[in-house]
């Protein structure tokens, strides 16, 4: 196999499960937005679990990249689905809901992508190539679930924190969200400068230890 075919192998290995994690991570979000009242994602076209309906260029795919050659995690986003928390039947409680969903698409997936590797296991496959691609699978979601969690606006996890705070702070700590640009540059920069490494990577394992823990019972390795 030569250096030009290995490395095609190589970006796919890494490109389906980001670009899965990211656009059903979006996804996630429309459908329980909708389930509590909000169509709006519907009404765009953007309620799909087809990825080419949430890749951004630069988010879906140059700064994964990037950032897996520079920091060895690959992040990135999606188009972000169209969520209006105004028309939610109680924005309050329900916006922590939606922003929830993203994350727990990424820990569903990260799991999935565990059964496949442990199966490939059982079965004595001896493709390099999808095992590889389930191993990132299962870093990939794991990653993206645990950097969602970060508990600043406009990350998921701040939206969680809003939606759980009393209105008095909901509202200056929802207002983080108008410097998103900067929340995500300084982020970023962050990882860039091996800032996060310990937290991130050691919440990773965590995550990953307990997909590890939920199977188990199926496959006592």
């Amino acid at each position: 196999m030569n250096s030009t075919t290995v490395l095609i192998l190589t970006i796919v290995a890494y490109a389906v499960p980001v670009l899965f994690a990211i656009s059903l991570h979006e996804a996630a979000h429309g459908y329980v937005a909708r389930y509590f009242g909000d169509p709006t994602a519907a009404e765009q076209g953007r309620l799909s679990l087809n990825p080419l309906r949430h890749i951004d260029p630069f988010g879906t795919v140059l700064l994964p990249l990037a950032l897996y050659y520079t920091t060895g995690v690959p992040f990135g986003y999606a188009k972000p689905v169209p969520v209006d928390y105004a028309r939610l039947r109680n924005p309050r409680k329900q916006m922590a809901f939606v922003a929830l969903a993203g994350p727990m698409s990424n820990f569903v997936m990260g799991l999935g992508w565990m059964i496949f590797a442990y199966s490939l296991m059982l079965s004595g496959a001896d493709g390099e190539f999808i095992k590889k691609m389930a191993t990132v699978g299962v870093s990939v979601n794991a990653a993206m679930f645990v950097f969602n969690l970060i508990p600043i606006p406009p990350l998921d996890g701040g939206r969680i924190v809003t939606g759980m705070l009393p209105l008095a702070l909901a509202r200056p700590y929802a207002q983080i969200e108008r410097y998103s640009l900067f929340v995500f540059i300084g982020l970023i920069v962050l990882m860039q400068l091996r800032v996060l490494d310990g937290v991130l990577i050691r919440s990773m394992e965590f995550v990953i230890r307990i997909f590890a823990f939920l199977l188990k019972p199926f496959f006592p390795f």
